[in-house]
């Protein structure tokens, strides 16, 4: 999970972090459309962000539930609606300059508190990473098992297909795409990418050592299971072992410190998400598809308000549906479909001359419609939620088959496809090239 999680970063370092900020677009959809049809592709566009969008919000929203239930001890649906409700407010009132501060200083808090509770933790072993190690693998029902690969997961088909999900996924988020925008120039951009790549490298490192220490710490203390009994069930759920270790470490301080932070960092994320789905619904359907580029930036503001609100509200529904689900699995699963349907087009949009809007749209559905129904069709959907007897795809994750079948789709389209509108859109690859490399059009970079 984690290795495959910060490999996605490099890919957008070296791959798209230069290009994206040279191309001075907003969106996924407006870097797609550059030189294809802008009405449909950006449709496709749209409603592609708005699924991994609605995916990923289901995980933020089942981790605030969870915490705000343990720590206030209000029941799930309420929670939900909380959460829910500050967001809304959040996004509305104060768009792309409030989130952008909410990360800023949930990062760092999230860093420091991270930090706290893992030298807290590692001090009750020496500081011996082999002292600790030793004693949760002597102690933990996997035993040596416990530092082989593929225990968390059923099978290699499924190891696979989650790490090609969370690696390609990560360059296919709405939201973390949108931030190139925020940025004054493709050298700020490779930069702060590369700072990013280094806080997530060092940071998973400290949730190593965490997790580890909780084995321990957590694991034999019985105060954090329900009825008092060591080996039960751990009250919260898996989702709340970090809360826990930090309350055996550090009282009651430091468990309301991290719960502040955990809190911090699910609000940041959620409102990350709505401006995304905000920005797709106001400025590619509204603005570009509906309105045809007459829109005027008050009515672009004013959709993406009710846009906001109405991205809560299917949170809030999605979050009481899926409230037993882990929430580490959740969010692979919207990595999975971003690396299905977002990835393909958008690396072979920058890269491929070769790509026409017929191939984009295609590959683009193909790759959503595949990840969304093997997830669907899968045991944690179709067995868990939906209370099926058996599952009808075998594998948790889509990306090892959806993915290379959007690929696939795509190329096979477009190179089949000879239409005066194709040749056209071909031809016009060079200019966007140009602009991608440079930040200029072909004629500027020439006189330049």
């Amino acid at each position: 999970y984690m290795i495959a999680f910060f490999a996605g970063w490099p890919i957008i370092l070296f791959l798209m972090a230069e290009r994206l900020r040279n191309l001075g677009k907003f969106t996924f959809a407006d870097i797609t459309s550059y030189r294809l049809n802008q009405g449909k592709v950006r449709t496709m566009a749209a409603v592609s962000s708005l699924t991994v969008v609605c995916f990923y919000l289901v995980a933020q929203m089942v981790g605030a539930g969870q915490l705000i239930k343990l720590l206030f001890g209000l029941d799930y649906n309420i929670a939900l609606f909380v959460v829910g409700a500050l967001m809304m407010v959040y996004v509305t009132f104060g768009g792309m300059v409030a989130t952008t501060w909410v990360q800023i200083i949930k990062a760092c808090m999230l860093l420091a508190g991270g930090t706290l509770v893992m030298v807290l933790a590692m001090s009750q072993f020496g500081f011996s990473f082999e002292t600790m190690m030793g004693k949760a693998v002597s102690l933990h029902s996997l035993g040596e098992k416990l530092l082989f690969p593929g225990t968390l997961l059923p099978d290699p088909v499924t190891a696979l297909s989650l790490g090609l999900g969370l690696m390609f996924g990560t360059a296919g988020l709405p939201h973390i795409l949108m931030r190139f925008f925020t940025v004054t120039n493709a050298k700020e951009a490779r930069k702060s990418v590369l700072y990013a790549s280094g806080f997530v490298a060092y940071f998973f490192n400290v949730i190593l050592l965490m997790g580890f220490a909780a084995i321990i710490i957590v694991g034999q203390n019985p105060e954090f299971f329900e009825g008092g009994k060591i080996g039960g069930k751990v009250i919260g759920g898996g989702n709340m072992i970090a809360m826990h270790l930090a309350k055996a470490v550090g009282g009651n301080l430091l468990l309301g410190f991290l719960s502040a932070v955990a809190f911090a960092t699910i609000l940041a994320v959620v409102s990350g998400l709505a401006l995304a789905g905000a920005a797709a619904i106001s400025h590619d359907i509204y603005a570009r598809v509906i309105r045809k580029g007459k829109a005027t930036e008050t009515e672009e503001l004013r959709v993406s308000r009710f846009a906001s609100v109405g991205l809560g509200l299917v949170a809030i529904v999605l979050g009481i549906a899926f409230e037993k689900m882990n929430v580490a699995f959740m969010v692979a699963l919207a990595f999975g479909i971003a690396a299905s349907a977002n990835f393909p087009v958008l690396i072979l949009s920058m890269y491929w001359k070769g790509l026409t809007t017929r191939g984009a749209v295609a590959g683009g559905y193909a790759g959503l419609v595949a990840a969304v129904l093997l997830v669907v069709f899968s045991k944690s959907v179709w067995v868990t939620v939906l209370g099926n007897a058996q599952a009808l795809f075998p594998y948790d994750q889509p990306a090892l088959f959806s993915m290379p079948l959007a690929f696939l789709i795509t190329f096979i389209v477009s190179s089949l496809d000879n239409s005066a509108e194709a040749q056209a859109e071909r031809a016009a690859f060079d200019d966007q090239y140009v602009r991608a490399q440079t930040g200029f059009g072909a004629a500027e970079a020439s006189s330049h």
